[in-house]
Order: structure tokens, then sequence, then C-alpha cells
């Protein structure tokens, strides 16, 4: 099987959305029309089941525009669900309300994700351009919690928001959020003429986050666009396991190589933020795109220009690819947003998964095959590290579930039979 397996298919279902977000990519508004070319409810299904043939425990995020306003969202998520895929529905929260959240769950969805750009409803309500958007947000997470339906916060960072990531965090794991995704701004679509944050600003946010993760248990704290959180991350302890050099797949930029994005006409694309079509999943099925297309051959066997070719982390970040594209179209260059200079040193390579003689019980090795793919390998590696320290011979699942309440305090399983579970505060 090749080595690069999807992990994650964001899907543009629609353009229709009830906001003009000052960011969007996409470009999204106009809350009827969208776009006359959308697929129909028949030709998703086809969409899916060719993304089953290359990975069936793929999470696509199913997202707009604003989905919701696709009247058959719950059909397309129950037919992905059925095919063994972990379904997330990305929206604003406006539209979220207790039976559009028992209807999700209905319908296999894992969770939703939410973005909240301030907790200040003037600052809030201009960047997303309808008033009482935040309001409406923070509604649609509250229609979460008492519906059981699992949730995160997605927050864009820029000019207007920056002093507030913090606050948005804390208030993100007040509200049990299961994860807090930052997402760093690409300038395309209709964020294109937006002003972003300093490359000093970047790399202080990062650094943040490294050092966030251990005030909030229980609730993951990542970074999105934003590479370079590996190399941050692999300088302040190389041992951490979310750094690819400790067997985490995701690490650096995924797109094309674990990652792509379609479009609400049937465009597969390398990432939202890298519009490049590869072939549209009307003409062409996905297994033959993802396999054949010259662009993700680029991505997977970068010969990557300047620094980021020149660089000792290039393995565990590699740059963003969108942000040279964006400034001069040229997806190979080096990422002009990274303040790092390359010191010369030895290239660091991802880990090497080491042989072992440790015996994984039946059970345990199937609560593990349940877990999301590119976790794997981290998951795994830790585990037997413990079993080792504490001379075991044999993973039972006894052993994983009580290293997981050590890591975790008395937090639920995240994932758990191929499903979100709920947290309980550690």
């Amino acid at each position: 099987m090749s080595d690069f397996r999807p992990f994650l298919i964001a899907w543009n279902l629609t353009k229709r959305c009830n906001l003009q977000c000052a960011h969007c990519y996409l470009s999204a508004g106009e809350r009827d029309a969208g776009s006359v070319d959308e697929l129909m409810t028949e030709e998703c299904f086809r969409v899916i089941d060719g993304i089953v043939r290359i990975n069936p425990a793929v999470i696509l995020v199913l997202t707009g525009g604003e989905p919701l306003l696709r009247r058959d969202l719950p059909r397309i998520a129950r037919y992905a669900a059925d095919k063994g895929m972990m379904v997330v529905v990305g929206t604003n929260g406006t539209l979220l309300t207790d039976h559009r959240a028992r209807d999700l769950l209905a319908s296999g969805v894992m969770g939703v994700s939410i973005s909240i750009d301030s907790l200040k409803p003037e600052r809030h309500d201009a960047f997303r351009a309808l008033p009482g958007a935040l309001d409406g947000a923070l509604n649609g997470i509250e229609a979460c919690n008492r519906n059981g339906l699992q949730f995160q916060v997605h927050t864009t960072v820029s000019r207007m928001n920056y002093d507030e990531v913090p606050a948005i965090m804390d208030f993100a794991y007040r509200k049990k959020a299961r994860v807090f995704n930052l997402f760093f701004l690409v300038c395309t679509g209709r964020g294109e003429e937006m002003s972003d944050i300093t490359s000093e600003q970047y790399e202080q946010i990062l650094e943040y986050l490294v050092e966030a993760q251990e005030k909030h248990p229980g609730m993951f704290i990542r970074s999105r666009c934003a590479p370079h959180f590996k190399r941050i991350v692999y300088e302040k302890n190389p041992d951490n396991p979310i750094t690819k050099a400790q067997g985490y797949e995701a690490g650096g930029c995924l797109a094309g190589t674990h990652y792509a994005r379609i479009t609400p006409e049937g465009d597969l694309t390398p990432c939202p933020f890298l519009p490049i079509s590869v072939g549209n999943l009307r003409k062409e099925g996905f297994p033959v795109l993802w396999e054949q297309s010259s662009v993700f051959e680029d991505l997977r066997r970068p010969a990557l220009k300047g620094k980021c070719g020149d660089c000792e982390y290039v393995d565990l970040c590699g740059g963003c690819r969108a942000r040279p594209y964006a400034s001069h179209g040229d997806y190979m260059d080096e990422d002009i947003w990274c303040l790092y200079t390359p010191k010369g040193g030895m290239r660091i390579v991802p880990m090497e998964e080491k042989e072992t003689h440790l015996i994984w019980s039946k059970e345990a090795a199937e609560r593990l095959s349940r877990l999301p793919y590119f976790l794997q390998k981290m998951i795994k590696g830790r585990v037997e590290r413990h079993a080792r320290e504490e001379g075991r011979s044999v993973v039972t699942l006894e052993f994983m579930e009580n290293l997981r309440k050590k890591t975790f305090g008395n937090a639920a399983p995240i994932f758990k039979d191929g499903r979100f579970q709920g947290r309980s505060d550690p």
C-alpha cells in the first residue's frame, strides 16, 4: 500500500453561507444562491466510494460555505459514516440548534468544529460580517453540550485577535471543547488583501501553543497552516510524541501527501489554500487523481528551494507550500513567513519503527486499530515505551486504559469504537 494514504479530506460542500467572513478562502456568501454546479447527493456518494477504496478510515470534514445550508448534509454524513469514515462538520455555529445537533448525531457525525475569532462581539461580528454572529456561535456550542455532540473550536489568528488567543483557548477549555485548532492566515480568496501577523508574532504564538497544552489537559491544541510548529516542539523537547521524529505521521504540511480538499464543483486540490485543481471527481475517480497527480507527486517528493530545501527540519516541517504559491506562484519555493535560518546540521528524519518483542493482546490490538491511522504509530510507540519501563512483556487493554487515565486524568477516550467520546473534567 502507498505511503501516501489520505488521513484527512476537507470537502467544501457548498459556497452558500449566511456570513461573509473577511478571511474566507472560498469567497463564500449568498445564503441561497451557492454554486449552480455543486455536486449532487448521488455524486457525493460516488466520491465517498472512491475515497474509501484508498482509505476507509479517513477523517472527512464536511464544510462550506456553511454546510448546514445543504438539506442533504445528514444523508451525505450518514453515507460516509456507514462506510467507516470519521465524519466532522465544519460550521460557523450560528445555525446549530438543538434539533440540528441531534440530527447530526443521528447521522453518524462524530463532532463539529465551530469558529470563534474573538470573544468581543464587535470584533467577531465585524470579522464575520453579521451582527449577532458571536451570540449565534456561542448558542451553537451550548446546543452541542446539551445534546452530547462533541465540538472543536477553530480560531484564525490575525492582527485583529492576536492578543486574544490565550483567552479564546481558555474559553474553549471551559466549554469542554475536545480540540482547539489555531489557524494561521494564508492570504487567498477574500482574505487576499488582509494583513497577516508578523513573522515574529507567528513564532511567539507557536511557542505559546507548546506551553498551553500542559495547561489544558484533555483538550488537544494544534496549529493549522503552521508546519513550523513541529520544529518549535522539537527544539523544546525532541522526545515530544507529537513531533514526526517520534512517529506522529501527520508531521509538517500534509497537502497532497495525507490531505486534500474537494471543492463544491468536485475539483480536487492539495489543500484549500493551494487551489490547484488536479482534476474533477465528476470525470475521474478519487483513486486515479490521488495516485496519479503530478502536483501531488511534487508535494510527496519535494525539491524545495531556498532555505526550506537547505533546512535540517525539512522532513519534520517542510514549510507551507500555499504561502509562496499565493505570493508568486511557486509552491516549491521557501516559506517566506518562517524566521528560522538553517544551521547546516544533520537532517532530522522521522523515527523508524523499532523491532519490539512485546506481545499485544487481541483486545489491545483491536483498540489500537480503531484509532485514526495517522495516530497509530505514535500511540503504539508511547504504549510500548511505558510497558518496557514497567517490565511488561504483554500489552493488555487494561494497561492501555490505565495509561490513558494517567495521561488525561479521568477523561474518557477521545476515540472508542471509531467515534468521539465525551470528556469529564480532569
